[in-house]
């Protein structure tokens, strides 16, 4: 049974709201901060916030790249949030074109371009849409809260729920076998993202 939760410290990240979620769930939260540290672990959580280029950098620097590869790839279960979950994926086209962990098929991309009226950040609460059946009942038509500008397009197989920002579709939240990841803050969503934390959390044990 999975009772300690790692968190990826890499200096990015609300990384103590996270961990303070995972105790209100239940579980221990454990902060890795090496490669050696990723062996250890059994669930492993990216958060994130800022940047998508300084983001891999920072993992880059910290030396923990291959170690999530590592765990992911021996089907170990790992959850990206926000700027973590856009990590997961193959590139980002932000401030330049840049390569992710590429552990999901997908280009992250900006919500609008430059001449829209839209505007963003989009910063706020958004209801999600489920997209298939997996998790719909604790994802449909709840209110979570975004903070970002550029979000990931993939595959429809890999879409769990999505949200809408002033017409935009926007993709909320990705699962690919043991990969799952958040573009909205389940730990900053209130007892629906709580509850949603928890469903995941214990989706492995």
């Amino acid at each position: 049974m999975i009772r300690k939760i790692h968190i990826v410290d890499y200096g990015l990240g609300n990384l103590f709201s996270v961990a303070s979620a995972i105790k209100r769930v239940g579980f221990n939260p454990v902060f890795v901060t090496t490669p050696d540290d990723c062996k250890f672990a059994d669930f492993l959580v990216l958060p994130g916030v800022g940047a998508f280029q300084k983001g891999m950098h920072s993992l880059q620097s910290c030396g923990l790249i291959d170690g999530i590869l590592s765990h992911a790839k021996q089907g170990k279960p790992l959850l990206g949030i926000c700027l973590g979950m856009q990590m997961l994926f193959e590139s980002s086209e932000e401030n330049g074109f840049f390569e992710g962990l590429g552990l999901i098929p997908g280009h992250v991309k900006r919500i609008v371009d430059d001449q829209s009226e839209i505007k963003i950040p989009h910063i706020g609460w958004s209801s999600l849409s489920a997209t298939n059946g997996m998790l719909a009942s604790v994802v449909e038509q709840k209110f979570m809260y975004f903070v970002h500008s550029y979000y990931p397009m993939t595959d429809a197989k890999y879409c769990v729920a999505k949200a809408n920002y002033q017409g935009v579709e926007i993709t909320a939240m990705v699962n690919k076998d043991n990969i799952w990841g958040c573009q909205f803050h389940p730990e900053k969503s209130g007892e629906d993202g709580l509850i949603l934390f928890e469903r995941i959390l214990k989706s492995f044990e």
